[in-house]
């Protein structure tokens, strides 16, 4: 065994040689690849490059290579069916159900809800814990080399649907919502599959397969660390793993860093950028249609780009495009030509809490260091992302050297973060709510005002970006921002619950022009689902005794909401 990187950037964890060599081009690129997904066999890519081997990667490739030689290496689609099937098993395989064995009936949270209805629904999404564990058989670690999902030791939660492995930034909200409801034993469990992953591999990959070994996803560890030590008070498994927290920021120091100069100043700050070609193999038919409407010499910069769009969560949305000759053209993505505020918001309260873990431990050195790290941080969003005028942070265009001043949740991560030193700034971000409308909207937060067919874009509106909102404007000691964050909690929980209650599930994102599923995007929409029960249950738990599952807001005008927040402050 070996760990370090290999000439196309992917990190070693499995033996090296042949058998490395030949893995990698049946599922990351190569020939079979290409014709497989450029036949469409399956209505979703992601099918064939999450199918198991039925024999060692050689003989399949071996195989492959007389086939392709019989047709002048253009198979028909026909025999390409035949061949998957004789070679490849069904998804799924290596994967079996898991009941969390710390799951248990009726959670403390439950008894802080008082509309009977949200509670009874409440339950509901507590058992939903169940119907989405998995754990990995024993043969993905005596034969890696068959199989595209990455051997994790610990069960764990999945997100739902078609996404049927862990993947990394979703997991956050997905523990949220397991130590709600006391299951800390699966978060631990899952907490050290990610440690275990930073250990061979020096970060975490976007998600539990090997084609999402070149990229990661925003980094969370550092805080899924603090929530699971703040509920169980493990200073043991901290102190065991501290260095690997610490690991892991190297890794976006050394890869995701960039110099920006600003009034004779020079600030460093974090971007996504993948500088990896080739189109995703689990979207690998529709990335290289995508690179057919472009010149051929810029096939391997929109390749690398959309990786870097994957790796931050948000693919794919207008935020990615704003700036390019062609804003509304996926082609004309940018990703890493920008400089993200949630990304720098979530370094910075990574750096804050590795320096008070640190100090807790006695290693005062250590902690020091990450302080500054912060302090310089705060001072660069302070400078490069922060606008007084608007209240508000901005993702900053590299290129065009100025501020993206577009509405999205993202620009309020530092509020929900804690990287500020002004608690008039909630209050300041309320008023760009208020500016920007977003208030108006009954259903939910928008991802952006832009509707483009992108599924991270109107109207489109994400679980995890209602918790960066309401989590950040709950901060404020003003008792009407407070209120209006509550508001919020209120119409997003509702969205669901209605949601639920007419199609008994939940869902991965939901369109707020008619509080229904989302659509958009590159997949139908998913149902499960991990990180928008964990908001459910975190909001069930800070406002359970105000929530209700009634309609009153519903019969409002939007243009009313922001009146109807204000009045209900007046008259409390």
């Amino acid at each position: 065994m070996a760990t370090g990187r290999n000439s196309q950037g992917l990190p070693w964890a499995l033996p090296l040689g042949p058998t490395w060599v030949l893995w990698r081009h049946i599922y990351c690129h190569g020939e079979l690849l290409h014709q497989v997904q450029m036949a469409r066999l399956y209505p979703d890519d992601k099918q064939f490059v999450d199918m198991p081997l039925s024999t060692a990667p050689d003989q399949v490739l071996q195989s492959f290579a007389e086939l392709a030689a019989t047709y002048n290496n253009t198979v028909p689609r026909e025999q390409l069916e035949k061949f998957v099937q004789e070679h490849f098993q069904a998804v799924g395989q290596e994967l079996e159900s898991w009941t969390p064995g710390d799951w248990k009936e009726s959670p403390q949270f439950l008894q802080k809800i008082s509309d009977p209805k949200l509670r009874a629904w409440a339950e509901q999404l507590h058992l939903l814990w169940k119907k989405l564990g998995k754990k990995i058989k024993p043969e993905v670690l005596s034969q890696p080399e068959r199989f595209s999902l990455i051997y994790s030791q610990h069960p764990f939660i999945v997100p739902g649907g078609r996404f049927v492995e862990f993947y990394y930034w979703d997991s956050y909200w997905v523990m949220e919502g397991l130590l709600l409801s006391e299951m800390a034993e699966t978060v631990k469990g899952m907490l050290q599959n990610f440690l275990d992953l930073v250990t061979a591999y020096g970060h975490i990959p976007n998600g539990g397969r090997v084609y999402y070994l070149q990229r990661s996803q925003p980094p969370l560890l550092t805080l899924m660390m603090d929530r699971y030590v703040a509920h169980t008070g493990d200073l043991a498994f901290l102190r065991e793993n501290i260095e690997t927290l610490a690991l892991e920021l190297d890794f976006w120091a050394e890869n995701r860093t960039i110099s920006v100069s600003s009034g004779g100043n020079s600030y460093t700050l974090n971007r996504y950028h993948v500088p990896y070609g080739g189109p995703r193999p689990e979207s690998y038919s529709k990335d290289t249609e995508l690179a057919h409407t472009l010149p051929e010499g810029s096939w391997e910069t929109l390749w690398a780009e959309l990786k870097a769009g994957a790796e931050s969560g948000w693919d794919f949305s207008s935020r990615w495009l704003v700036g390019s000759p062609n804003p509304d053209s996926l082609g004309s993505i940018r990703t890493s030509k920008l400089v993200p505020v949630d990304l720098n918001a979530f370094l910075c309260q990574a750096e804050e809490l590795l320096s008070g873990f640190y100090s807790r431990l006695g290693n005062e050195s250590q902690a020091t260091k990450y302080r500054n790290l912060r302090a310089q941080r705060i001072a660069a969003l302070t400078a490069l992302l922060w606008d007084e005028d608007k209240g508000a942070w901005f993702d900053y265009d590299l290129e065009n050297q100025k501020k993206n001043h577009e509405f999205y949740p993202s620009n309020l991560t530092p509020l929900w973060a804690g990287c500020f030193s002004d608690p008039a700034i909630a209050d300041k971000a309320l008023q760009y709510l208020q500016d920007s409308q977003i208030l108006n909207h009954r259903h939910g937060i928008p991802t952006s005002l832009q509707n483009t067919g992108q599924q991270w874009d109107f109207p489109n509106a994400w679980a995890p970006l209602q918790d960066l909102v309401i989590r950040g404007l709950a901060k404020s000691p003003s008792a009407r921002t407070q209120e209006v964050a509550f508001q919020l909690a209120q119409n997003w929980i509702r969205t669901n619950f209605d949601v639920y209650s007419q199609r008994s599930a939940m869902y991965e994102k939901y369109d707020i022009s008619n509080a229904q599923p989302g659509g958009g995007g590159e997949y139908e929409v998913q149902e499960g689902f991990g990180w928008t029960n964990g908001v459910a249950l975190m909001l069930l738990d800070r406002y359970g005794d105000r929530l209700s599952s009634g309609t009153q807001l519903a019969l409002l005008e939007p243009h009313c909401l922001a009146a109807a927040l204000l009045l209900s402050f007046l008259t409390r």
